[in-house]
């Protein structure tokens, strides 16, 4: 497969528009309080006669300090001993998802996220794995994605060497920017020397896989100010990079009311940053996998992706397509047969449905046929680039060029800017259309045609 990567700055000027990052279609704007606990339950114990693996998603929600630029659901203090009691709850909806799963069925995938989920202590972090393995069939071998996302100013080597004890084998670091002006704009100080160093310990225990994650159109940021962040980063040579997009949305996410409007850099600011980091990456031999994330040849994404076997969940690009995934803790996302799911978004709520014997959901969504035609269209060429047709056609037992007739102008639109070629047999994202992806999959999105009042960050 060619998984090189094209810049066109004309075209992508001429299609930068607002739109879905598609973590689940239906979006979660399609989520409705009619799909409760008692669909969950039904859904649930029908995925068991398939026997398919399971994900498990941590959401632990504390934070020391606030980001200003967090669109994450976190609760900023520096009172440690709220963990314990939320922590207990989790235990008690562990014990209730466990029996609606058969115990033979293997978690490939764990992911602990936040939040920042080293705010618990080293002993918290040995009982929630300890209560994980109590109720579900954890791998010891080694072989499962079990992943941990990393604040370095929240971690020691002690912690480091304790959570590959644990059995996490990936790890995400979240660093933005180095520079000292974008860090104070943001309140996120954090040292090189304190990042470096927990890259540095966590391949000494053994990680499997280590990214860093950076944000570009953060205040006072510019393409030589950016460069210099990349620098370092490349230096230290990380097996992946996700490099975000900051989408300023102060109505929705209050923290970034604390962000000053006219110390963002412009929008051609951030496609000069984005470009100039493309080029830096590609020369330094990363490939773009999609969506933000950059990944070395010979990385198990990218060779996933050369595959045509990459997949994509609210954790982001995994090997693992097969799993049904249980979202544990407060507004945690799980997608369970064909359907989603979001825990209740306050503590209040969720403890107060914990307490109350009761799984804490309060909507989702089960997806009819269409929906999982277009999630599936959707996937595959998010994660891998290119749709077999007659396939989508023999699965789902339509005509492709039938059932998406009216889809037809707009994919004949974008084959003319040269971001996709297609024929009778196969949809194929080129180069220049793979920052664009979003755009095509905007095309199949039935619900996004039906509402265009819906709010969504730029696709770039």
């Amino acid at each position: 497969m060619d998984q090189s990567l094209v810049f066109d700055l004309e075209l992508i000027n001429r299609h930068d528009k607002s739109g879905p990052r598609y973590t689940s279609y239906p979006t979660a704007v399609q989520f409705h309080e009619g799909f409760g606990e008692s669909e969950y339950r039904r859904i649930a114990g029908a995925t068991n006669d398939a026997g398919q693996p399971l994900s498990l998603y941590f959401h632990i929600p504390f934070c020391d300090t606030v980001c200003f630029y967090c669109a994450c659901s976190k609760i900023a203090t520096k009172d440690r001993s709220k963990a314990q009691p939320y922590l207990d709850r989790v235990y008690k909806e562990l014990a209730m998802q466990s029996e609606l799963f058969d115990s033979s069925r293997m978690v490939e995938q764990l992911h602990w996220g936040g939040g920042t989920p080293t705010f618990i202590s080293p002993a918290q972090m040995r009982e929630l794995m300890a209560q994980t393995r109590k109720y579900f069939n954890l791998r010891d071998d080694d072989s499962g994605e079990y992943s941990i996302e990393i604040d370095p100013r929240e971690v020691t080597a002690d912690s480091v060497k304790l959570l590959r004890e644990l059995g996490f084998n990936r790890m995400s670091l979240g660093v933005q920017d180095f520079d000292p002006q974008v860090q104070k704009a943001v309140n996120r100080i954090q040292s090189e020397a304190e990042t470096m160093a927990v890259l540095d310990q966590a391949r000494q225990a053994g990680f499997k896989s280590t990214s860093i994650d950076l944000i570009y159109g953060l205040p006072f940021q510019t393409a030589e100010s950016f460069s210099k962040t990349l620098d370092r980063i490349l230096a230290v040579d990380p097996d992946r990079l996700s490099v975000f997009n900051y989408a300023h949305l102060p109505e929705m996410f209050p923290p970034q009311r604390r962000i000053k409007e006219d110390q963002l850099p412009s929008s051609q600011q951030k496609l000069e940053i984005l470009q100039m980091t493309n080029e830096r990456l590609q020369q330094a031999g990363y490939v773009y996998v999609g969506m933000d994330h950059f990944a070395k040849p010979g990385d198990e994404l990218a060779e996933a992706q050369r595959q045509g076997q990459l997949y994509r969940n609210f954790q982001g690009y995994s090997t693992h397509a097969d799993c049904d995934l249980v979202g544990l803790g407060v507004t945690s996302i799980g997608k369970v047969g064909n359907s989603y799911s979001q825990n209740r978004r306050t503590m209040d709520e969720y403890c107060a449905a914990i307490d109350a014997g009761q799984l804490p959901l309060f909507r989702g969504v089960e997806l009819d046929v269409d929906d999982r035609l277009r999630r599936d269209i959707i996937t595959e060429l998010m994660c891998n680039f290119k749709l077999n047709k007659q396939a989508v056609a023999t699965k789902y037992s339509i005509n492709f060029e039938d059932y998406f007739a009216v889809e037809r102008g707009a994919l004949e639109q974008l084959a003319k800017d040269g971001l996709i070629s297609f024929d009778e047999a196969a949809i194929r994202v080129q180069p220049a259309g793979r920052f664009l992806i979003r755009n095509l999959c905007m095309v199949f999105d039935k619900y996004l045609r039906q509402d265009q009042t819906q709010r969504f960050s730029k696709v770039i």
